[in-house]
């Protein structure tokens, strides 16, 4: 790890974060959670939140795909999607589904100021976010996508907003 120049679990966690939290809604494979975790880890974000009955640390399944970003990435749990949006917009977060809607904005049209705090919805493997959720929501992103499926894997999902996300905070070395 120290000649790929790794951060030590103490290093992680007292290191600046990227303003970013993932929330993720009823999400049904643990296996996905555990992804969404490594990509947080990635990317030094602040937290991902877990909704509902999507799994949540610890797990071993979680465990198994998150290769110990389970024990860096801050992660809390909330009863429901409801509750983590307005604990994120409470801190200044502004709030976004990841979900194919009406007037949402195409990923890589979507311009936050470096200032901003931003939380994204991922929501459930077959029916996504949630209706109701998305009206908790400051307005949705969503991932242009040019073949017949027009769908993708929660955690390949998460992986490309999230990047997109944190790409201004890596390119100006915060």
């Amino acid at each position: 790890m120290e000649e790929l120049n790794r951060k030590t679990v103490s290093e992680f966690r007292e290191s600046a974060k990227t303003p970013v939290i993932a929330i993720l809604e009823n999400v049904r494979s643990a296996y996905n959670v555990g992804s969404v975790l490594r990509t947080a880890d990635a990317f030094l974000l602040e937290a991902v939140y877990t909704t509902g009955y999507t799994a949540h640390p610890p797990h071993k399944q979680i465990a198994k795909t998150a290769l110990g970003a389970d024990e860096t990435v801050q992660s809390q749990h909330f009863v429901n999607a409801a509750e983590a949006i307005d604990a994120v917009k409470q801190r200044g977060y502004k709030v976004f589904a990841v979900e194919q809607a009406r007037n949402s904005i195409l990923l890589q049209e979507l311009t936050v100021d470096k200032e901003e705090k931003v939380a994204v919805v991922f929501g459930n493997e077959v029916s996504g976010v949630e209706q109701a959720t998305i009206l908790l929501c400051d307005g949705c992103i969503e991932i242009p996508q040019l073949g017949m499926k027009h769908s993708l894997n929660i955690a390949v999902a998460a992986g490309v907003v999230l990047w997109e996300l944190a790409k201004p905070f890596i390119a100006a070395g915060d």
